[in-house]
């Protein structure tokens, strides 16, 4: 299942500035705009997998009543 996720940039001064709309914390800056959304991507990923660890753990120990 493919889900979308809203990048919001903006340029400010020298540097690109951007977000994810829908995961907290994922917010980056880069020089070009281009390095920007590839930067996001790689944060989303990122901490798309970090939530999906924890949320395994979580269930893990639910489980298990730990």
């Amino acid at each position: 299942m493919n889900q979308t996720y809203t990048a919001i940039i903006q340029q400010r001064g020298d540097w690109w500035i951007g977000w994810i709309e829908e995961i907290p914390g994922v917010n980056c800056q880069e020089k070009t705009r281009e390095d920007l959304l590839d930067t996001l991507r790689f944060t989303l990923l990122e901490a798309l997998e970090l939530n999906r660890r924890a949320a395994i753990r979580v269930a893990k120990n639910e489980i298990s009543g730990g």
